[in-house]
């Protein structure tokens, strides 16, 4: 630990509903004591209800967000979430190929929770070739990694575990597989972690709320949010999965749209 005020940064599209996306990332950061910083990859006009329509931004300004934002900041660790074409993936890939962030954690966000596609078919290969292997940490749930994997939907805790060495073969140092989806017993929630040696195997309690909109996004920031205060990537994520345990039980307190709400970012304090 250092003196210095830890930064992450974000690289992802807008929640127009402030549930997910830059907002979330932008939450739990502040909730577990990190400047946040974003650079916006798209719009989108999105609520609880789903996403209306997307906006994406041109590639070259966001060449100059990221730039604006490294040449200023002491940015350690850097969460990289909605990436919806490939000259955006390549732009955001090829930049931080030259500032070099000590960890950059990829949250390949594919399918919203509403069930909206966010990610364009001819971006995957480019993510899977340009981005991923560059990223210290992917957290894709089973839908993301049913899709990088071209392989069907697992069933079973088995097919989770059968998925994550080819995972960690596209290349990042390590792999969160996030089982939250996963049908039959909901008692536990069971998630993977590969940490480029071995597995470990993360379960925590079941909790049922219809309130789960921006989750992934949430745990991916707040584990970047913990790398940048100095945490190691294993001390970080069970701490991770512990936050966003607790925004998730806290989601009924809040009363938020009409449809699938979203997680209490900030529970500890309201």
């Amino acid at each position: 630990m250092t003196n210095e005020t830890p930064i992450a940064l974000t690289i992802a599209g807008s929640d127009s509903g402030g549930g997910a996306g830059i907002q979330a990332d932008l939450k739990a950061f502040s909730a577990l004591g990190a400047y946040g910083c974003s650079v916006i990859t798209a719009l989108t006009a999105q609520n609880t209800q789903g996403v209306q329509g997307i906006f994406d931004i041109e590639p070259a300004f966001i060449r100059a967000q990221l730039d604006s934002v490294f040449s200023d900041l002491a940015i350690k660790a850097v969460k990289v979430g909605m990436l919806s074409q490939p000259q955006v993936i390549t732009a955001v890939a090829d930049t931080l190929t030259h500032h070099r962030p000590a960890y950059l954690v990829v949250d390949p966000v594919m399918v919203a929770t509403s069930g909206d596609v966010l990610l364009q078919q001819a971006a995957i290969e480019t993510l899977k070739q340009s981005l991923l292997p560059k990223a210290s940490l992917i957290t894709p749930n089973l839908h993301e990694a049913a899709v990088l994997l071209d392989r069907p939907m697992p069933e079973n805790q088995d097919q989770m575990i059968a998925m994550v060495e080819p995972l960690l073969a596209l290349g990042s140092r390590a792999v969160l597989l996030k089982g939250g989806h996963l049908g039959g017993n909901h008692d536990k929630a069971v998630d993977f972690y590969h940490d480029g040696t071995s597995l470990h195997r993360l379960e925590s309690n079941w909790i049922k709320t219809s309130n789960t909109h921006g989750t992934g996004c949430t745990l991916s920031s707040a584990i970047t949010a913990l790398l940048a205060r100095g945490y190691t990537m294993s001390e970080a994520i069970p701490e991770a999965k512990k936050y966003i345990a607790q925004a998730i039980a806290h989601a009924d307190k809040l009363n938020i749209g009409q449809g699938n709400g979203p997680v209490h970012h900030f529970y500890k304090i309201w």
